[in-house]
């Protein structure tokens, strides 16, 4: 019997801080109507100024935790983050063909915020091992510049379009770029799929760009949405505008930055 409140997979980093990771993506999952299960990838050390180190969780517990829940509990969606290890990704990968539910992947990169690097070997691994499980990607512009080992920065909408499609025609998964950073009035996500492009763009949020956590939030809106029915282009311009509504009322929960939940 399917129940009633779809259940969504988190598989993201412990932000002690609750800004992003593990924590937030369980608020906006539950907030949006669904329930948030799922396993914790790695423990990071950071608090609302920085972060300070990334340590993955062992791959053979993750491995053990997805085949329990996943044997036993019914997903609607599932939203990944940071991954940790290639051996993390391996067993994501693994653990996944249990189930057919939409998966997004929100590739957080090298952080906003402090100083861990961008790790590109791990990112090729887990291209290999989820594509075939991935319904949607949804890199900013220095992770799409990353992941397609792009030599010049993207700093235009047509750029960013190009390497989504890019990226779609490596992998046979849609992405959606967040051009958040692109500059402007408008704040322009690209949306790209197999079939083609759509735009999404909504007015620009002042100091949007400060708040903590926006990335996370929206690939578990996404998902979230994805899990209640809505179709993919539905999904990301329900879950674009909740994380407007976030930006617009952030939480300050410490010193440094505001969060969006």
């Amino acid at each position: 019997m399917r129940p009633s409140q779809p259940n969504v997979l988190i598989g993201s980093g412990l932000d002690p801080s609750g800004g992003a990771g593990f924590l937030a993506d369980a608020r906006v999952v539950a907030r949006l109507g669904a329930r948030p299960v799922g396993i914790v990838t790695a423990l990071t050390v950071q608090d609302t100024c920085s972060v300070h180190a990334c340590h993955p969780v062992d791959a053979e517990v993750i491995g053990a935790q997805l085949t329990a829940l996943l044997s036993d509990i019914e997903i609607g969606a599932v939203k990944l983050g940071v991954l940790g290890s290639p051996e993390v990704a391996r067993e994501l990968g693994r653990c996944l063909a249990l189930t057919a539910a939409p998966v997004v992947w929100d590739p957080v990169g090298a952080p906003s915020r402090g100083s861990i690097g961008f790790d590109r070997a791990l990112f090729e691994a887990a291209l290999v091992e989820l594509a075939p499980h991935l319904t949607l990607v949804t890199p900013n512009l220095a992770e799409l510049q990353a992941l397609l080992g792009l030599a010049a920065p993207i700093t235009s909408l047509e750029q960013a379009t190009a390497a989504g499609r890019q990226l779609v025609d490596r992998t046979g998964v849609s992405v959606l770029v967040k051009g958040g950073h692109l500059g402007g009035a408008q704040a322009s996500d690209v949306l790209c799929e197999p079939g083609g492009v759509e735009i999404l763009a909504c007015p620009r949020i002042s100091e949007g760009h400060e708040v903590h956590g926006t990335g996370c939030a929206l690939s578990s809106a996404i998902a979230t949405h994805l899990a209640l029915g809505l179709p993919l282009l539905e999904a990301c311009r329900a879950a674009k505008q909740f994380v407007a509504e976030r930006i617009e009322a952030p939480i300050r929960p410490g010193r440094g930055v505001a969060a969006v939940v």
